[in-house]
């Protein structure tokens, strides 16, 4: 019995759970991208943009930096230039290039392993499928001529492998029809411990109060080995005190002050961190000389760290010092020039100071004091705090017009500041005449198709490197219209809005030209050629019906399409009888008369309270009968209490629809004949309070009702309606939450009314009941601290009052809470992107109890307390949060906990970010333009940011058409732009700085017009000049005259 009620309960668990199977996105490893091209002038269809996100991270070697490697990474991409632009979709019937799904790590092996193989994987996903190449040290590997290579999948697996032929980078190429992209760099080591030498170790004899240096000079190794000393025999060991230390830098013993129990014979031992092996050095005797004691003498540092220490932001950096001396020295440490680390911890009788979860700001000078009696000795070292890089801009998948330029951008932040390099196809990329690359900035300029392929930036500093990859399309393609969009007739009512679809897909993108008849269509305050090229024509009238031309036309070919407008009469409904009292048992017809347009069908629906009426399940009581082409009538025959409600008909026809409603009553029948004066209402609910009025009725009519009668209520009865919707809700650990609707006053049936509530665990007998005495609870915790999360329980309501137990619910399954998240986020990082945005991300340990609903951020200004935090939550599964309206310039720190109904989890250690600075306050000035045609030619000076205002990284140029909200951008390196202006109208156009805290102010609006590119000669040209000083304007009009473009 006991292992069926535990298979039943397991059964249940299995079902509550299933509640609860939302996947955890999963964390990627890298991001990948196509470039490609377009064949013929097929469809656009297939060549819509596959915005993937591809991002790869850097190799580590040695040094760890928690959860930075395969981070998730959000960020926002940029708007596509073409409005044929879609998100990708993981369609198999779509041709595209290779993306990493997964990318070899880093990896040790022990030379003495049992396992004689080295898998280093690399998986990608592509169509067609991809193939795989691999790169030893920048080296192609030829797999077919070493039978200890082969290949799995894309995985290299290497057989018997040796230090001395593998050791190395490693790197995955993967390859299709469209282009390659490459890994980053796996390294792989080898971890091994050799033996001491066997020779025999000379005695060490020194005075006693003497210091002593005992050398380990440990074998070869790799990778790190741990240090440790045994006196005189295994497992005796060195006990470190501030009289006694062992180097985990040198291995050595250090012995400040020698005394006559130190006497002895000394082993060095060494662990390796990777194979756990030991080995014992030869013994090193150490004995006291004769000759007397040493004296006193000041302290000498014999172990320090170095001049420079280096540390990766997040690690932990353990800095050691000690000294030699009589007495015993002290030793003592401080950050010169500022306070040690509130987090800073000292070791080994303070011999060792440790920085766990080291920043930026923990850089600086540091001071190892050792002093005794005699005096003391000082020594300073410089620490510093890298960063590997990361991603703050990465690449989007582009798709431009043969003849476009392009323009791709990565950024990244990192300490030292990183480079940058850029692969096509896996391979280096080159400044060409086309193509330019600054400070990650990649321009070519006039694509064509020899620049289709796979191109990855690469963003790299002295302590790693990362990857990101994107596709550019080049499109080409005489316009072509979708079969949705081919001839049709479209049928409005007059002052309807219309819109003419017309959305033709093009490379380079079409000019749309729309005729009326034989006549071109001329824009005005109702007709609009929307900017996807499509037709809205305002408050349309007769005047606007016709046959309407849409033509696309490129340097490929044209297409066009047809479409034919007509203006109707706007539909309209009479429904007839509008408010009716009826008795039950009586029949009505309702009436729904349409005045409509009579080249137009007309369909007739009819609802109830707002739902159509169902004629086949009503009992035969609703028959719609179709009168006349333009009416219709419904009949209800023999009227019950519950045919009262809101009568609906809508009108539906090719152009419009109309609806109309209403309002049917429905009294008690009429049982009573004339002569009678008394009568029994009967199958009333139980202790419910009615009133009466008597209506008399003969052949002529009906008259008035009587005035209502005393309120009278009925007799107690048990109740006979249990609670609805029994459910389960959150609650806390070792909870179980009933909930349910509760029955309405009308059915409780009598005075103390409550509820029962039953429940039992699953699989057993007995139920458990416990008493609501509120007839208005909804709500029932049961709470047991022996209950486990998660038990799944049968459960039942029942009602109860004065006059006894009424019944109870239908069983229902519910599951007992299963609490607070029990762990904190981790890999918390905090990016700072503008003068008042910092980016938060996280990773949450997936729990089997205790997941969260969601995570709340909190962050605080370094000048304040963590209690005074603000806090900003997010909900399911999101694992980043960008905030907002942060102050500029500011160092902020953070946590983030997971929190769902039970309550919240432990936070996370905090994090620290600051703002970026404030954008540059001064606008471009002295603007000068002139415009040839179409183009307009701009020249500014340069912005020059104040001290606390974030340094300028180029210009945005906007311009709009007059009327128009949305503005196009340029973006420039340079004080000069060209703008093409390709419609007719007047243009606003106006310049701002772009920094890392934002755009600038904005200079001063230009209003320029354009004429439809119509060439303006250079005797037209005009030098136009905004200015705001007479001086400089004077000298830049000597420099521009005498040339119309720049």
């Amino acid at each position: 019995m006991w292992l069926s009620w535990k298979l039943l309960l397991f059964l249940s668990l299995a079902g509550c759970l299933s509640d609860y199977s939302e996947a955890v996105p999963g964390l990627p490893t890298s991001y990948a991208a196509i470039l490609r091209i377009k064949s013929g002038s097929s469809s656009l269809a297939s060549f819509n943009s596959k915005n993937r996100p591809r991002l790869s991270s850097p190799s580590l070697g040695s040094v760890s930096s928690p959860g930075w490697r395969g981070a998730t990474q959000h960020y926002h991409s940029p708007t596509n230039l073409y409005h044929f632009s879609e998100t990708f979709k993981h369609d198999e019937s779509v041709d595209y290039g290779p993306v990493f799904v997964q990318e070899p790590d880093d990896m040790i092996f022990p030379t003495d392993s049992e396992e004689k193989k080295v898998s280093l994987n690399c998986q990608a996903r592509g169509n067609p499928t991809p193939t795989y190449r691999w790169l030893r040290n920048g080296t192609e590997i030829d797999i077919e001529s070493d039978y200890r290579f082969s290949l799995i999948e894309g995985s290299l697996i290497i057989s018997n492998p040796s230090e001395m032929k593998d050791s190395g980078q490693y790197q995955c190429l993967t390859t299709n029809m469209f282009g390659s992209i490459l890994s980053r760099e796996a390294v792989l080591q080898f971890a091994y411990l050799g033996n001491f030498s066997g020779r025999t170790r000379s005695a060490v004899s020194v005075r006693e109060g003497q210091g002593v240096v005992l050398m380990c000079s440990p074998p070869l190794h790799s990778p790190e080995i741990i240090y440790s000393w045994v006196f005189n025999e295994f497992p005796s060991f060195v006990a470190e005190d501030s009289r006694r230390f062992i180097s985990q830098e040198t291995g050595n013993l250090y012995i400040s002050k020698v005394q006559t129990s130190d006497v002895g014979s000394y082993i060095c031992l060494v662990k390796n961190t990777v194979t756990n092996a030991r080995v014992l050095s030869p013994p090193t005797p150490l004995t006291l000389r004769n000759d007397g004691v040493m004296g006193e003498y000041e302290p000498k540092i014999e172990v320090h760290f170095p001049y420079t220490v280096t540390a990766a932001r997040g690690t932990t950096v353990k800095m050691e010092c000690f000294a030699l001396g009589n007495p015993v020295p002290t030793i003592s440490w401080r950050k010169v020039n500022g306070h040690n680390p509130s987090k800073a911890r000292l070791r080994k009788s303070q011999a060792v100071l440790e920085i766990p979860n080291v920043q930026l700001e923990d850089s600086g000078m540091y001071e190892c004091k050792a002093e005794n009696s005699r005096g003391r000795n000082v020594f300073r070292g410089q620490l510093q705090v890298y960063t590997y890089p990361h991603w703050v801009e990465k690449l989007n998948d582009t798709q431009l017009d043969s003849g476009d330029q392009l323009r791709w951008e990565c950024k990244a932040t990192g300490k030292p500041r990183p480079t940058y390099r850029w692969l096509k196809n896996g391979a280096p990329l080159w400044p060409q005449s086309r193509i330019e690359m600054i400070n990650g900035v990649l321009m070519i300029h006039s694509v064509n198709v020899s620049d289709a392929g796979m191109y990855q930036c690469l963003a790299e500093n002295k302590y790693g490197t990362i990857y990101a990859s994107a596709e550019l399309k080049i499109l080409a393609s005489a316009p072509t219209f979708p079969l949705n969009q081919m001839r049709k007739t479209i049928i409005v009512t007059k002052g309807q809005e219309v819109v003419i679809e017309c959305k033709p897909e093009a490379s380079p993108k079409p000019t749309i030209t729309w005729k009326k008849g034989d006549k071109v269509l001329r824009e005005n305050k109702r007709i609009t050629i929307l900017p996807h090229g499509s037709l809205r024509i305002l408050n349309a009238s007769k005047s606007d019906e016709g046959r309407y031309l849409c033509q696309g036309v490129n340097v490929f070919g044209s297409a066009e399409i047809i479409a034919s407008v007509s203006v109707k009469e706007p539909t309209r409904i009479e429904l007839t009888p509008k408010k009716i009292e009826l008795t039950v048992g009586e029949s009505i017809v309702l009436s729904c008369k349409a005045l409509h347009d009579s080249t137009m069908d007309v369909t007739f629906y009819w609802t109830l309270n707002g739902q159509p009426i169902d004629f086949e399940k009503e009992g035969g009581h609703f028959e719609s009968i179709k009168a006349q082409a333009s009416s219709a009538d419904l009949m209800i025959r023999n009227i019950l209490l519950m045919h009262a409600g809101r009568y609906g008909c809508r009108v539906e026809t090719a152009a419009d629809t109309v609806s109309d409603e209403t309002e049917l009553l429905v009294r008690v029948p009429d049982l009573i004949s004339g002569d009678m004066e008394s009568a029994m209402a009967v199958e009333l609910n139980p202790w419910v309070e009615y009133e009466f009025r008597v209506v008399a009725t003969n052949k002529i009519g009906t008259g008035d009702p009587s005035a209502p009668s005393r309120v009278i209520r009925t007799n107690e009865a048990v109740p006979k309606t249990p609670p609805a919707n029994v459910s389960g809700r959150s609650g806390r650990r070792h909870e179980l939450v009933i909930a349910w609707e509760p029955v309405s006053e009308e059915f409780q049936s009598g005075e103390g009314f409550g509820y029962i509530v039953a429940f039992r665990p699953n699989g057993t007998r007995g139920w458990k009941e416990k008493m609501v005495t509120s007839s208005d609870a909804s709500k029932f915790i049961y709470r047991d601290e022996s209950v486990p999360p998660l038990t799944p329980f049968e459960v039942k309501v029942g009602v109860y009052n004065n006059k006894g137990d009424g019944p109870f619910s239908p069983i229902v399954v519910i599951c007992s809470a299963e609490g607070e998240p029990t762990a904190a986020p981790i890999d918390v990082k905090a990016t700072s992107l503008s003068v008042s945005e910092i980016l938060v991300a996280w990773k949450h340990i997936k729990e089997s109890l205790g997941r969260p609903q969601g995570f709340e951020v909190g962050y605080w200004k370094d000048m304040q307390q963590e209690e005074a935090a603000e806090k900003v939550k997010t909900e399911g599964n999101e694992s980043s949060i960008l905030l907002t309206g942060l102050e500029g310039n500011t160092l902020y720190h953070l946590t983030v906990r997971a929190y769902n109904a039970a309550g919240y989890g432990p936070p996370s250690t905090a994090v620290h970010a600051a703002t970026k600075k404030s954008p540059p306050s001064q606008a471009p000035g002295n603007i000068m333009w002139i415009q040839d045609g179409s183009h307009v030619s701009l020249g500014w000076e340069p912005v020059r940011p104040l001290a606390n205002e974030s340094d300028v990284m180029g210009y945005k140029v906007l311009f709009r058409q007059e009327g128009q909200s949305n503005s196009q951008v340029i973006e420039t390196q340079k004080t000069s732009a060209v703008v093409l202006l390709p419609d007719v109208g007047v243009y606003i156009i106006e310049v701002c700085a772009v920094s890392e805290g934002g755009d600038g102010t904005a200079s001063p609006q230009i209003r320029v017009p354009s004429f439809s590119g119509g060439k303006v000669t250079s005797a037209q040209s005009t030098l136009h000049v905004l200015s705001t000083s007479s001086s400089s304007v004077t000298l830049l009009l000597a420099l521009m005259v005498p040339s119309t473009s720049w």
